[in-house]
């Protein structure tokens, strides 16, 4: 099992996947999203594909996508989460991560160059209470780490589709953390390396509910009304 730790005085230099360096095809795959109101350049074009190109992720990327994530928001400065990481080089690693996937996960996080295991503290440090941010603490530091990657012309895929048990088998995970989710993250790839029945949703549309079906005011299913 490998976690990397980042401390602070660690140096973390920019790698070298840049807008400028990003080739045709991986700017054919951006899907930027239509949104109601204006947000951030990086918001509109996050998107979670499923094709990746099958190539490593360099040692410095990682490093500054978990860089990210370290200074994610969390409640009491708790920061419960944890990530199991296994890079495509490292192949009997790789495997032993992709083992732990759901079979339809398997099929296209194969491609992936770093797969990534999150998993959260139940308990405050300060007095062993029951943290019940703790999944919510672990989802802002993936947020922070998937606006990185997008920065740094990756993509990420964020998995429900995890095999718990075997996680905590395989990785000793011990009493007091549990397993959140998986996540796929590499250069974006060819659509053809997926299987026929994921290939429609790689290339549809994004869409969204309207904030009028998820924002309320006065009371529950009331949409605000500025």
């Amino acid at each position: 099992m490998r976690i990397l730790q980042i401390g602070v005085g660690d140096p973390v230099g920019r790698p070298d996947v840049s807008r400028a360096s990003r080739t045709v095809k991986e700017q054919e795959m951006e899907k930027a999203a239509e949104t109601q109101y204006p947000v951030h350049e990086l918001i509109a074009k996050r998107w979670s594909p499923r094709a990746f190109e099958p190539r490593p992720v360099p040692s410095e990327a990682v490093r500054s996508l978990l860089e990210a994530a370290r200074w994610a928001a969390s409640s009491f400065n708790e920061q419960p989460w944890r990530f199991i990481v296994a890079r495509r080089e490292d192949s009997e690693e790789f495997e032993r991560m992709l083992g732990c996937l759901m079979e339809g996960n398997r099929s296209w996080a194969k491609d992936a160059g770093v797969l990534i295991l999150t998993a959260a503290k139940e308990a405050f440090t300060r007095n062993d209470r029951p943290n019940r941010s703790a999944v919510h603490d672990v989802g802002l530091a993936a947020g922070n780490l998937s606006l990185q990657a997008t920065d740094l012309g990756l993509r990420v895929h964020q998995m429900a589709g995890i095999d718990l048990e075997k996680i905590r088998e395989t990785y000793r995970v011990p009493e007091g953390y549990q397993p959140v989710t998986g996540i796929a993250i590499g250069y974006p790839g060819s659509v053809e390396r997926l299987p026929e029945p994921l290939r429609a949703p790689e290339i549809a549309p994004r869409e969204r509910k309207p904030q009028s079906e998820l924002v309320f005011s006065g009371t529950w299913d009331n949409p605000a009304p500025w």
